[in-house]
């Protein structure tokens, strides 16, 4: 018997437009966490599902909604991360990204403007469940660091209080600091 084989796209969704007003204390927010805010918690898996079998169909026509509508299912969807692990066979996975990349607003319940990005597409659920948690851990060093830069032009309000320890997410630190020690290690191995 032939075993039926799959990818998972992690994607992450982006909300390109503030919400916030001028006169809101909390527009004060680093760019890092506008951008990547929680998602509306009337956006389910079946909502996203039913999203990308309408753009496959739009995209591809009844060709590619007959290709990816037995198997797309949403695996994993957290609405304070705004971030889903969806599943699709292996065969049929690009044209799943492609209606992604054109997806531009969600459906009617939230009804807002979105960017879906694809992260990382893997053969297994494990290696994008650990690809999300490091871009949320990530994540929140970066907009840890730019609450610091307006806490120290004052302009946070007393939202930043206190710096994040390398222990509490996991000893992950900048990627830019990560890519200089790999780049000294490599230059260590050449010269001996």
């Amino acid at each position: 018997m032939v075993r039926i084989k799959n990818r998972y796209l992690l994607v992450n969704f982006l909300y390109p437009t503030a919400t916030l007003k001028p006169s809101d204390p909390l527009s004060t927010l680093p760019a890092t966490i506008q951008f990547q805010q929680p998602t509306d918690d009337r956006l389910t898996p079946q909502i996203i599902t039913r999203m990308i079998r309408n753009g496959v169909e739009e995209l591809f026509g009844d060709y590619g909604g007959g290709m990816v509508n037995a198997s797309i299912s949403v695996k994993y969807f957290s609405p304070a991360t705004s971030t889903a692990i969806l599943k699709i066979a292996r065969a049929h996975y690009r044209l799943v990204w492609a209606a992604l990349s054109y997806v531009t607003r969600l459906p009617k319940p939230v009804d807002k403007e979105v960017v879906v990005r694809v992260v990382r597409v893997s053969g297994t659920i494990r290696k994008a469940e650990e690809e999300a948690i490091k871009r949320a851990k990530v994540a929140m060093l970066k907009a840890r660091k730019d609450g610091d830069v307006l806490g120290e032009l004052g302009l946070d309000g007393g939202l930043w209080g206190r710096e994040l320890e390398k222990e509490e997410v996991g000893g992950i630190e900048d990627e830019e600091a990560n890519v200089d020690e790999d780049e000294e290690e490599d230059e260590d191995s050449d010269m001996g």
